[in-house]
């Protein structure tokens, strides 16, 4: 398959940010689409500049007929597909490319694609660091007709600095070389956790982490530590300076204080996070409010 540019498309459906009328540029391309790219790498060891710069290529930044009509960003073709699918021009006339629900199935897809096909197995003997070794490695495979398919990839990749991604998996994978074979003993990196004084545990994140890495470091289940938090399940990088609690919030404020008096413009998740207390449990305390509502300066919450 070759890279899929599309000259005049309009805008994207399915783009996070894009609006009705404006191309998506490479930038906002990588905004819309890196949380997923470096799940994809903790999870089967694909570095998250190789998707990233692959999505870029073959989607034109999200703006082909392919990725607007199939939400499909990676160019794969039917193959031994059973899903819905949709006929475009290519390297040939009138070829099959698969159709997605969804741009993040796309994502999970290609994945799957690169995992399942043997032609691709030694790229994964590489480090997730190696994003010129994997660049080549798929252009030898064939993943592309392109004779600069690798180069235009490094390029992509270089340009954007898409390898600053790729340090998270190295981190990822170095978290789970400390973990014996034999015993499974985790050893916990050092951190320092805190005590809110609504008594609950917590830390603070660092750059790089992810929610995939401290469910691992304190063995935590995934889903375990996102229920423990107030983060949407697609926000797995953390920005630095995120409170991220390793037990169960309070359903109510255990100090005296009875009462949060908002400083600046907030809502009750963020709220939730600095006052350590369940939003459903805000939720009812608080019926005025819902939890996407926008809560002004100067009002009062109650937290028992």
């Amino acid at each position: 398959m070759k890279s899929l540019f599309y000259i005049g498309i309009l805008f994207t459906a399915f783009s996070v940010r894009s609006t009705v009328g404006k191309m998506i540029s490479k930038e906002e391309y990588v905004e819309n689409w890196r949380q997923i790219a470096v799940r994809q790498m903790i999870e089967h060891k694909i570095p998250a500049s190789i998707t990233m710069a692959q999505g870029i290529l073959e989607s034109g930044n999200g703006n082909s007929d392919l990725a607007k009509k199939g939400n499909n960003h990676f160019g794969i073709k039917c193959h031994d597909w059973v899903g819905e699918k949709i006929y475009l021009n290519d390297d040939s006339e009138n070829e099959c490319f698969r159709v997605y629900s969804t741009p993040e199935d796309s994502y999970v897809d290609h994945s799957l694609f690169l995992k399942g096909k043997n032609r691709y197995s030694k790229l994964f003997n590489l480090e997730t660091s190696d994003y010129k070794g994997w660049a080549n490695g798929l252009k030898d495979a064939g993943y592309a007709t392109n004779p600069k398919y690798a180069i235009l990839l490094i390029e992509i990749i270089e340009s954007l600095k898409l390898s600053e991604l790729d340090i998270l998996g190295s981190n990822s994978e170095k978290l789970t070389s400390k973990i014996t074979s034999n015993r499974m003993e985790k050893v916990i990196l050092s951190r320092k956790v805190l005590i809110h004084e609504n008594e609950v545990k917590y830390i603070v994140a660092k750059k790089g982490d992810t929610f995939f890495q401290i469910a691992k470091e304190f063995n935590l289940g995934l889903r375990q530590l996102y229920r423990y938090n107030d983060f949407g399940l697609k926000k797995d990088v953390l920005v630095e300076g995120d409170v991220i609690y390793l037990q169960p919030k309070r359903k109510k404020s255990k100090t005296n204080n009875t009462t949060f008096k908002v400083e600046k413009l907030t809502n009750l998740t963020q709220i939730s996070q600095e006052t350590a207390i369940k939003i459903n449990s805000l939720l009812k305390m608080n019926e005025m409010f819902s939890m996407d509502d926008k809560i002004e300066k100067g009002e009062v919450i109650r937290l028992k």
